[in-house]
């Protein structure tokens, strides 16, 4: 399992959070974290940087990747959704599960296409580095409901 985000600036607190939710994540599930460098376009010209961090990110994917891309107009699901989604997939022979994060523009329609799921972390829309902090606290809590640990409070 994977999860793949467009970054655009670094942050010394996501770096702590990041890293601790890799390592409780990993202690269920093999899992990276992988940043990719956001294009260098001009932020005025939204429709070329949409393209450019999109090219970036299909060419991070594997063929074999089953993706599912957090998007403002994916699905909507609860924790326990979240975890019986990943559950699910994983016992049924999807091989990869990577989780992509768009760059700040969002992604362009080959990206969509690409995906096999689109998700949405919430109503709300969140900068990357928030969206991340959320993504990698619903995989660990995932693992958790799925593991049948202490963690989700229902």
């Amino acid at each position: 399992m994977k999860l793949i985000t467009i970054q655009s600036s670094k942050s010394d607190w996501l770096d702590r959070v990041a890293g601790e939710y890799v390592e409780k994540i990993n202690f269920f599930h093999k899992f990276e974290l992988v940043h990719l460098k956001s294009a260098k376009v001009a932020r005025d010209d939204s429709g070329l940087k949409k393209k450019a961090d999109s090219d970036i990110i299909l060419r991070a994917l594997k063929p074999d990747d089953y993706v599912i891309l957090f998007d403002e107009t994916g699905k909507s699901l609860n924790s326990i959704q979240f975890s019986q989604k990943i559950e699910k997939m994983q016992t049924s022979g999807v091989r990869r599960i990577t989780f992509v994060i768009g760059g700040a523009f969002g992604v362009d329609d080959a990206v969509k296409k690409r995906a096999q799921e689109l998700w949405k972390l919430s109503d709300l829309v969140f900068n990357h580095h928030i969206a991340l902090a959320v993504t990698l606290e619903q995989i660990y809590r995932a693992y958790t409901i799925i593991k049948n640990k202490p963690y989700h409070n229902e």
